[in-house]
């Protein structure tokens, strides 16, 4: 394998390599240069210009100067499905004693899949007697109506 003849590395000695930017690296620049523009931090132009940049730089050190003057972004939350997985594997290790369904002892798997079908079937005894609670006329005052006379 030869060397690059590339002018750009040719010049450069071992200490001051260059790192290639890779297809993640430009694409992470470039969504951030479109939410700078719709947050009316950029013109429109000035996001075409970085951003047709961003897809043109080879090296690293090329893509820091597209969004060195745009504010730090603001860091995310996790979200709900994040929290939600963590609930579910802390209450399957909690019950199960182990973090997967295989891992557990077959005696507490069957006792938690026994507890999950009863607790089902209490969700459905106690919707299906708010349903009937909810239907019918109970105890006739559905029937009373207070007549004015004058």
């Amino acid at each position: 394998m030869t060397a690059p003849t590339d002018p750009d590395t040719a010049a450069q000695t071992d200490s001051a390599r260059r790192l290639r930017a890779s297809d993640a690296e430009r694409e992470a620049v470039v969504h951030r240069l479109h939410e700078a523009v719709g947050r009316g931090l950029l013109t429109v132009e000035e996001g075409h210009e970085r951003t047709a940049t961003a897809y043109a730089a080879r090296y690293v050190d090329e893509l820091g100067p597209l969004t060195h003057d745009l504010p730090d972004p603001a860091p995310v939350a996790p979200g709900w499905k994040a929290v939600a997985s963590t609930a579910a594997l802390q209450a399957r290790t909690s019950l199960m004693g182990a973090p997967a369904w295989s891992a557990a002892d077959r005696r507490r798997r069957r006792g938690v899949l026994l507890v999950g079908i009863l607790l089902a079937l209490l969700l459905v005894i106690a919707l299906t007697t708010a349903a009937v609670a909810g239907s019918g006329d109970w105890g006739g005052y559905g029937d009373y109506h207070h007549h004015w006379h004058g």
